[in-house]
């Protein structure tokens, strides 16, 4: 499976945001994060960097 795992970054740590991740929509100061089961996770975040060999992509929480 390609499907790829979201991460928070927090203190230089990875915390799994939401597992099996197919889409991420940008919804203007929101991440609309989905996953292969349909769960959708919201966040005022950005994507700080993907992974794609590890499929991993890490987000970092704006204030």
């Amino acid at each position: 499976m390609c499907e790829a795992a979201a991460y928070l970054l927090k203190n230089g740590q990875e915390e799994l945001f939401l597992a099996d991740v197919d889409t991420i929509v940008p919804e203007g100061d929101l991440l609309r994060v989905v996953n292969i089961f349909g769960e959708q996770k919201t966040i005022k975040a950005s994507i700080h960097s993907l992974n794609l060999i590890n499929h991993k992509v890490y987000l970092v929480e704006k204030v």
